[in-house]
């Protein structure tokens, strides 16, 4: 048995679907707001660039660990210089004398290499921390870039929220009034092909934009006004309304 309703209650579904239309572009529109994207790619930057930080303060903890030991045996070569030089004036044996002053000038060239080195070493760490500096520059800069859009995200993401609110409020009082069998239709047809009701509009369906069959337009003329009909093109219910043209 057909499905029958007043073409008042199916006139009722055009703003239905007007709302149920508002409500899918919010959805869309909250899924795709324009600041997602970018924080996507900062999220896979600041893996990359947290790396880099890690790395880079790693190579800086090793060549400031590097200027320390050489530090430190310079610090042990000059203590083992002036011990040599305080035993020197007290030593009465000539041979003594001339293998400590022979270790004084082997210590000293040592120490003359080891100062070579540090400089070397010290300039590693300052060029280790400036490249730290930078790399963490750079994170700082993607991590505020991050914060700045996620703030703007969620701000237009609450005002969304707030009109979704209002237009599934609007939907449930529209809905209200319409019989429950009418509304399940509608309910299935949008479910299933995305538009639950159309109207027909100077012999061509809104929902399709395809002008009906003469044969179609027939069917539809010899219908009783509270026949519910189906589109042939959206398979939406088809509602007739003053500006159909039949």
């Amino acid at each position: 048995m057909a499905l029958k309703a007043s073409n008042e209650d199916q006139r009722q579904l055009l703003t239905l679907q007007e709302t149920d239309t508002r409500i899918v572009r919010l959805l869309g529109k909250a899924k795709a707001l324009p600041q997602t994207q970018r924080i996507e790619q900062l999220d896979t930057e600041l893996v990359q660039l947290d790396r880099a930080v890690l790395e880079r303060l790693g190579a800086h903890d090793d060549a400031a660990a590097e200027v320390a030991r050489i530090e430190s045996d310079v610090q042990t070569v000059e203590a083992r210089l002036q011990r040599n030089r305080d035993r020197l004036p007290t030593i009465t044996d000539a041979k003594t004398a001339t293998a400590t002053e022979h270790e004084n000038a082997t210590l000293e060239r040592r120490r003359g290499d080891l100062e070579d080195l540090e400089l070397e070493a010290m300039q590693q760490q300052e060029d280790a921390a400036t490249a730290l500096a930078e790399a963490r520059g750079a994170a700082e800069a993607a991590r505020s870039e991050r914060e700045r859009l996620a703030a703007e995200r969620e701000v237009e993401a609450a005002g969304i929220a707030q009109e979704l609110e209002a237009a599934r409020a609007e939907r449930a009082e529209l809905a209200a009034p319409v019989p429950a069998a009418l509304l399940a239709l509608y309910d299935k047809q949008r479910e299933r092909y995305g538009i639950g009701a159309t109207p027909l509009q100077r012999r061509t369906s809104v929902a399709s934009g395809v002008e009906l069959t003469a044969a179609e337009l027939h069917e539809i003329r010899q219908a009783a006004d509270d026949d519910v009909l189906l589109d042939p093109g959206s398979s939406a219910i088809l509602v007739r309304t003053d500006e159909s043209g039949i």
